[in-house]
């Protein structure tokens, strides 16, 4: 098979395509051939050795495909079944593993690119409005990026919820996908507090989903009503530095968590209930996934490259290159 391998750290010319043997599904596991792997931001840091890896090393969590060998111990899934998964190993490959209560499986009418673009980004957006701040009808939300691959699935999960969405974004092309998304308020990064409290008439949100980190933490603690909540949930402009709880205090009593994905996937269970309301929303036609590009698996370093020069919008795909 073609893989993507990294000799070592470095800048995206060290993910060479090259040929790798397939790995062979260990007790437990599952074996796929992959359909579609999502490249994410986590990604560009192990490569650059910012999280510490072993290497060599093939990147990889998020794919979709079909699953063509089964490990001794597996139940409730055959050879053919088509699955995705949020946590596999190595998927920057033609073929991929996967533990099978790790594996989520995918309905007929959901295509298998759509598959691949959902589980990090859309059961990161289920649990912020299901289980971080819970959102109903009475809520107002400010997102932050939302032409982002989580800020568009937010902004429309919001809005089915009857909640009213206040996003951000950097650019007029950006400002109409939120738009597209169902946002009724599109702010600009340099004054979205002001935008905010206008729109709630001087009281303030009551939550911010803040995904950028370290330049829109004071102003997303600025955009809360008294007693409201912050759900810090990713560091895409740098981590924010430490905070004084006497802040949360002085500002209305605010309620401030730092979730991952991780604590909210802890069992088969929670993964089904939160990947079946995800997929079935998009196969349903009740939730639009936006790729945003798609790259053959050898062009992995291209893709890497524009990740992080922000030039892609909702989701990036590798899918394998054309034999």
């Amino acid at each position: 098979m073609h893989a993507i391998i990294a000799q070592h750290t470095g800048g995206p010319e060290v993910l060479e395509y090259t040929d790798a043997a397939p790995p062979q599904p260990g007790p437990g596991q599952l074996r796929f051939r992959v359909a579609a792997t999502g490249v994410n931001f986590i990604e560009t840091y192990q490569r650059q050795g910012i999280y510490p890896l072993p290497f060599p090393w093939t990147p990889g969590a998020e794919a979709s495909g079909v699953v063509d060998a089964v490990g001794e111990g597996v139940t409730g899934f055959s050879v053919g079944d088509r699955i995705a998964t949020a946590e596999g190993s190595s998927c920057y490959a033609e073929f991929a593993l996967v533990d099978a209560d790790q594996a989520l499986p995918v309905p007929d009418a959901l295509d298998l690119e759509t598959a691949a673009a959902l589980p990090l980004q859309g059961m990161t957006a289920h649990y912020l409005v299901t289980s971080s701040f819970p959102a109903g009808p009475d809520t107002t939300a400010l997102v932050h990026a939302g032409a982002g691959g989580v800020g568009l699935l937010l902004i429309q999960l919001l809005k089915a919820r009857g909640a009213r969405v206040i996003t951000t974004v950097s650019t007029p092309e950006k400002a109409e996908l939120a738009r597209g998304a169902g946002a009724d308020l599109v702010a600009g990064y340099e004054d979205f507090t002001r935008q905010a409290r206008g729109f709630t008439d001087g009281r303030g949100v009551d939550v911010v989903y803040d995904g950028v980190g370290r330049d829109t933490f004071d102003g997303s603690l600025a955009s809360l009503r008294v007693r409201g909540t912050l759900v810090l949930f990713g560091a895409a402009s740098g981590p924010v530095p430490p905070v004084d709880p006497q802040r949360l205090n002085s500002s209305g009593s605010l309620f401030l968590t730092r979730p991952t994905l991780g604590h909210h996937l802890l069992d088969a269970e929670e993964r089904r209930w939160r990947s079946s309301e995800v997929f079935g929303a998009a196969a349903a036609g009740e939730l639009t996934v936006r790729i945003g590009a798609r790259y053959p698996l050898s062009r992995a370093a291209d893709a890497h490259r524009d990740l992080a020069a922000r030039r892609t919008t909702g989701k990036v795909l590798l899918v394998p290159d054309a034999s």
